[in-house]
């Protein structure tokens, strides 16, 4: 079951009972999606881009989603969104989470009209954005397709460390384009150096509201 939770900026986020953990950093739900996704991942990797391919790991309620959409549309770039998502949440629990408060209506409301059928196939958001969210697990998940970026937003280790292995660590990044630029709210010695024997350039970088620091990566051309 998921319950509803205001975190300390005000936004709220889901509490996982069967995980035992929230969606967002309890510090921030709106503000970590931005600080780590947006500002150090999507604005970073499309400076001077009039299109950019997204790869998400954990769909969730759709915050990172929202955001890049929003960022996109406002600087008139193309936007490809593909998300896996082993277990989605249905729409009502989505529309309960108060995002509707952190996006123009219409980007809102788009999103709400597609989101089920994004489930099953891509689906064409808006003239800027394309979203799809593969109904599976990252290890099953496969694609002939590479990326510009990808928001590594798995539940933590403690709470999920089969979403931390060296091994699926190396399958996340064989996704990314060389160039690729790969972030994630966390940061450790055991991460950094997967993330690294894949043949990334390793950045620390302040976190959000509650981590002293987080990890950006570029892939090596």
């Amino acid at each position: 079951m998921n319950i509803i939770t205001q975190t300390a900026d005000g936004s709220n986020t889901l509490y996982n009972e069967t995980i035992g953990e929230h969606y967002h950093s309890k510090h921030g739900a709106l503000q970590e999606s931005k600080h780590v996704f947006i500002e150090a991942g999507l604005k970073f990797a499309s400076s001077d881009r009039k299109e950019v391919s997204v790869l998400e790991v954990g769909f969730g309620t759709g915050l990172n989603f929202i955001l890049s959409m929003e960022y996109c549309e406002k600087n008139a770039i193309q936007l490809t969104y593909t998300s896996i998502e082993a277990f989605p949440l249905d729409l009502a629990t989505i529309q309960q989470t108060g995002y509707a408060a952190y996006v123009p209506i219409d980007i809102w409301e788009s999103f709400n009209t597609y989101y089920n059928e994004a489930l099953k196939q891509p689906q064409q958001i808006t003239a800027h954005s394309r979203l799809e969210i593969p109904h599976t697990t990252l290890a099953a998940y496969h694609t002939e397709h590479k990326f510009d970026v990808l928001y590594y937003d798995a539940f933590s280790v403690q709470h999920q460390p089969e979403m931390w292995t060296d091994e699926i660590i190396s399958h996340a990044c064989s996704f990314l384009k060389p160039g690729g630029t790969f972030v994630t709210y966390a940061i450790t010695g055991k991460l950094k150096r997967a993330v690294k024997a894949n043949g990334f350039t390793i950045e620390k970088l302040p976190g959000a509201p509650g981590k002293r620091e987080m990890l950006r990566a570029i892939k090596e051309l």
